[in-house]
């Protein structure tokens, strides 16, 4: 098959039949011209009509001769029928049948593979005949004629033809549709529909624009399904779906009825209809004026697909088709017949045929090409393909990176290439020797293949080196992401020590060495590298390749650089290096050897033994809050060590901190507060000793000390002769605070007496009440029950304010005291809660 022209629809505004619009919308179908043997029949005659069969095709022309084709065009049989035009050609469902009416009034009906035929000559034209959809069947021979009236045929018991005139007296007839058990015809006056099962006619649906000729504009009719029905006459379209009726509407009235669910007008006059799903295949003919030519124009026929709305219509698509001839054609030069099957829709007209199909995924594609939507036709082309059309997909994705390369849009270009190029490394490295060509080899360096299949180890070297030349960080991202077995790592290192030479203190080309160095397993270099530049992956790479016995010299330097880290691994590994070489390299750091010994005593407590004395100083002078779970922890310090070490090291610091308020403050009265606080008699002792000769000094301590020392030991100590400012008032204030602590302690004395009545006489009210017994307590010495089982025997039981019981046989004899008896479990436990004894005798 030829493709056909299309392009847009004409408009009232233009005449030039050759100008196309290029549209951003896909169309929704694709068009060919059926060639073969059409093309030489068309040549020496004009088509009239033609019917559609999933199998073959149907086509009639004006010199009488019908000719059956293949879905292609092929010939394959010929019929001559008439030497006058053919009208119309009907076929039933299963194709085995064909009926055919010509101008001359003949009429013919005849199985394809069969000798079975009606043959039948009026005596004015036929327009149209139509076999019953079922006509193999022998229950359903039937066909109906139409001319100036409406006929059934019908095949009787006998196997005789018998004829039935179903409608007549409204014109010719001009189009008849036969689907199931219902026959819609039209004549002049509108579209009637007949029910052959109930033999009734049940509509009759007027006609649109009768000032338009229906021979110049015949009806179009098409069955959508067995109920729906669409007319186009004229520029109007109506959808008439036939219903059943209630049973409390039937009375006289046909037992269907039709609904008209969808009316409209068009722009243009419709040639042909055909369902599209939901929406229809309308084929127009338009008649514009051209202000360029004296003669009528005729415009191309349009197909338009549109979506039917109660009272209106959208239009999805529309396409103008070049059509041979087309300028000589009129409306009803025009049909549209469609194959249900396959989704076909064929245009005749008198001197071309073209087919019309839905689009499919291949067109859907080639169009977003032609768009230049490379994107989404990569992704419908892998959805479609998959693994079936691989090289499509490549050839579609290699068109995307040549339009995105030429676009300027290298990093977009560099990603589709994992995805177009796939495994094939052929097309890899020559999209990486075009890239280096237009200076791009670092978009495309961070999409090469890097897992199990791979480039040859030149083209990855070659994008390191021009990372190497200009951006040392982008090489080290490479170095880091690519694996090493990828390039030839001496090679990359003797570049980098090349560029080293230039700038030997370069934290980043010193780092990414490390890393080759590591890669090549020369972890001493590595390590040296790391510690040189403090780097956070030393202790990874220490653990890694068990490289402890090269930093026991490098303890102090692992742990400035991060305690933690270095504490947690010198610990983890002590088999490798022991607690005592750490304690020796550590020993001039006491904040780090604090560090350690504290995190190994919280492991394990008996380990670091030995340096536990070490530590009390370690914890007084760097982390006193966890000096006393530490002592009370260790069980290898001793406590009278222990006691000194802190007196000594308390009363030093406390000294030390009073001779500095005092000598270098000179702030007595803070000296004093200072001594408050502390209350420590040394201390006291101390301030006195240093204020003894200083006159301003005295005078404050007498007027501090005498809440919290003896006056005396000042007083005895001060020099005779020595002037003291203000010593009257002092000595006054000294005797007025003793008389206010002798005057508290008589008011302390008075409130205690009366607290120790009050308890006294509250305890005896609680002893003197009752205490509640029964046959759930039970004797404290026999742990039988306390009461006994018959109640009307005499029984003694003692009951303590403890509320401990006894049976009085079982409590122990009395004590020294005459008449008192103890609780012996609580005298036991030296609680002594009474001495009081309740006897209860029941």
């Amino acid at each position: 098959m030829a493709e056909v022209e299309k392009g847009r629809k004409p408009s009232e505004e233009s005449t030039d039949d050759s100008e196309e619009e290029d549209s951003e919308e896909e169309p929704k179908l694709k068009y060919e011209r059926l060639a073969n043997g059409v093309t030489e029949i068309l040549q020496k005659d004009a088509a009239s009509c033609m019917t559609v069969h999933d199998k073959f095709l149907a086509l009639g022309t004006h010199f009488g001769k019908v000719f059956l084709l293949d879905i292609q065009g092929n010939l394959t049989q010929k019929f001559e029928i008439s030497p006058v035009k053919i009208n119309q050609i009907s076929l039933d469902e299963s194709g085995e049948h064909m009926g055919i009416c010509s101008e001359d009034g003949k009429v013919q009906v005849f199985g394809l593979y069969t000798r079975e035929g009606f043959h039948e000559n009026f005596d004015c034209p036929v327009k149209v005949v139509a076999l019953h959809p079922r006509f193999s069947s022998s229950n359903y021979k039937q066909f109906v004629t139409g001319g100036n009236k409406l006929l059934l045929y019908e095949k009787n018991w006998l196997n005789r033809w018998k004829t039935s005139t179903l409608h007549e007296g409204e014109g010719t007839i001009t189009n008849v549709q036969w689907r199931a058990n219902l026959i819609a015809w039209a004549n002049n006056m509108g579209v009637k529909i007949y029910d052959i099962s109930t033999k009734q006619r049940i509509t009759n649906v007027l006609r649109d624009n009768v000032s338009l000729r229906p021979d110049m504009y015949p009806c179009s009719l098409c069955w959508k399904d067995n109920s729906t029905l669409i007319i186009g006459w004229g520029s109007s379209i109506k959808i008439c779906v036939v219903k059943e009726r209630g049973h409390t509407e039937l009375r006289d009235l046909p037992s269907r009825y039709v609904e008209i669910v969808s009316a409209f007008e068009t722009e243009f006059f419709i040639s042909g209809l055909a369902p599209l799903a939901d929406q229809l295949v309308t084929l127009y003919f338009v008649k514009e004026n051209s202000d360029h030519m004296e003669e009528e124009f005729r415009a191309r026929p349009c197909l338009d697909i549109i979506q039917p709305l109660p009272e209106g219509y959208e239009e999805i698509s529309s396409d103008a088709l070049t059509v041979r001839n087309f300028q000589e054609n009129e409306c009803r030069d025009y049909r549209l017949e469609h194959s249900q099957g396959e989704s076909l829709y064929y245009i005749i007209s008198p001197k071309d045929i073209v087919v019309a199909k839905e689009r499919d995924q291949d067109d859907h594609i080639d169009w977003l090409l032609d768009k230049k939507k490379y994107e989404e036709a990569l992704m419908a082309a892998e959805i479609s393909f998959k693994n079936i059309k691989r090289h499509e997909v490549q050839k579609i994705g290699m068109a995307y990176i040549n339009h995105l390369v030429e676009k300027g849009d290298y990093d977009t270009a560099a990603r589709k290439c994992q995805k177009v190029l796939g495994k094939n490394m052929e097309l890899w490295e020559n999209e990486v020797y075009r890239f280096k060509t237009i200076g791009q080899l670092k978009a495309i360096s961070q999409y090469l293949p890097r897992g199990d299949l791979r480039l040859r180890p030149a083209i990855y070297e070659m994008i390191l080196h021009e990372f190497l030349k200009s951006d040392y960080e982008g090489f080290a991202t490479l170095i880091r992401e690519w694996p090493g077995e990828l390039y030839n790592n001496m090679t990359i290192v003797q570049a980098v020590t090349d560029h080293l030479k230039k700038d030997p203190m370069n934290s980043t080309l010193l780092t990414t060495l490390a890393e080759l160095y590591t890669y090549d397993q020369r972890y001493d270099r590595a390590l040296e590298i790391y510690l040189r530049l403090r780097h956070k992956d030393v202790y990874q790479l220490i653990h890694k390749h068990d490289l402890f016995s090269s930093i026991e010299d490098k303890i102090v330097l692992l742990m400035d650089f991060d305690k933690e880290k270095a504490v947690d691994m010198l610990l983890d590994n002590e088999d490798k290096i022991s607690i005592d070489r750490v304690v020796e390299e550590l020993r001039n750091r006491p904040e780090l050897l604090h560090i350690y010994l504290h995190k190994l005593f919280k492991r394990d407590h008996h380990k670091g033994q030995r340096y536990h004395e070490r530590q009390i100083g370690l914890y007084a002078e760097y982390d006193r809050p966890n000096l006393l779970p530490f002592l009370r922890d260790s069980i290898h310090c001793p406590l009278e060590k222990v006691l000194r070490h802190f007196q000594n090291c308390r009363m030093g610091n406390c000294r030390r901190a009073l001779q500095m308020i005092m000598e270098e403050l000179e702030d007595v009265d803070k000296a004093i507060e200072f001594a408050k606080e502390q209350d420590d008699a040394e201390l006291w002792e101390d301030l006195i000793s240093y204020s003894i000769d200083k006159p301003p000094f005295i005078t404050g301590l007498l007027n501090n000390i005498g809440t919290h020392v003896d006056p005396i030991l000042l007083i005895h100590r001060i020099k005779e002769g020595m002037e003291i400012p203000n010593l009257r008032d002092s000595l006054v204030k000294i005797l007025q605070d003793y008389n206010l602590q002798i005057l508290l302690r008589e008011g302390c004395k008075k409130i205690l007496v009366a607290d120790s009545l009050s308890l006294l006489q509250k305890m005896h009210r609680t002893q003197m009440r009752g205490v509640r017994v029964d046959e759930e307590n039970i004797c404290e010495s026999c742990h039988a029950s306390i009461l006994p089982s018959d109640m009307a025997q005499n029984f003694s039981v003692v009951v303590f304010h403890c509320r401990h019981m006894f049976h009085k046989e079982c409590l122990p004899s009395p004590g020294t005291i005459p008449g008192v008896q103890f609780c012996n479990i609580c005298s036991a436990k030296r609680r002594g809660p009474g001495s009081g004894i309740m006897e209860m005798k029941k």
